[in-house]
């Protein structure tokens, strides 16, 4: 009885141990972020035709080029999310007639509609704010460059438009967290913009 049993052990033995190993891939992981407080200041600079809230974490940057060239002004900025990887580059055009409302309607659209390659969606939602700015924000889902764009407004003289960009190849899995964070900044930054 003991041999037998022994033989037994012996074999359960022998026919687990010469099998491959299994391998269970293990599902992509990323970083965990931790996300700042929630503060806001106000951007109120000399100078500039607009002011606005923003996050005491998003340094303000002028912005002097574009594409290698200088900025069709000085009130362009950027504000740099640093600790997150994600910059808002934000236009200022003034309506007139070489940039009238409807040309930069339509660049503002074609802009956020390039994204349409890479993206599953593009939402459209409009806002106005009873300090006389009206506009669109383009919440873009997918794979895009950009996940989250605006463009503010008054039709009459001032227009600004945005656009939230990381610095890392898009990967909408692992940037839903910031992009959700930093979306809820900027929808409260355009909401209060105030034109001087």
């Amino acid at each position: 009885m003991r041999y037998t049993l022994f033989i037994l052990f012996l074999f359960s033995l022998s026919a687990t141990s010469c099998r491959e190993p299994i391998y269970t891939p293990k599902p992509r992981g990323y970083f965990q972020v931790d996300f700042p407080e929630k503060k806001y200041t106000q951007f109120n600079n000399a100078g500039y035709p607009y002011t606005f809230e923003h996050p005491v974490y998003g340094t303000i940057e002028k912005d002097t080029m574009f594409f290698n060239e200088k900025t069709e002004n000085p009130w362009w900025i950027n504000v740099n999310f640093k600790t997150l990887g994600g910059v808002v580059f934000m236009s200022y055009k003034q309506i007139n007639g070489s940039n009238s409302l409807n040309q930069l309607l339509e660049d503002s659209y074609k802009l956020s509609h390039y994204h349409t390659k890479k993206a599953d969606y593009i939402n459209e939602p409009v806002f106005h704010t009873e300090n006389d700015v009206h506009g669109i924000f383009y919440d873009v889902g997918g794979e895009a460059a950009s996940a989250f764009q605006f463009f503010a407004t008054d039709s009459t003289k001032h227009f600004i438009r945005g656009a939230l960009y990381f610095d890392v190849v898009p990967n909408a899995d692992s940037l839903k967290p910031v992009n959700e964070f930093l979306r809820e900044d900027i929808v409260r930054m355009v909401k209060s913009i105030k034109w001087k």
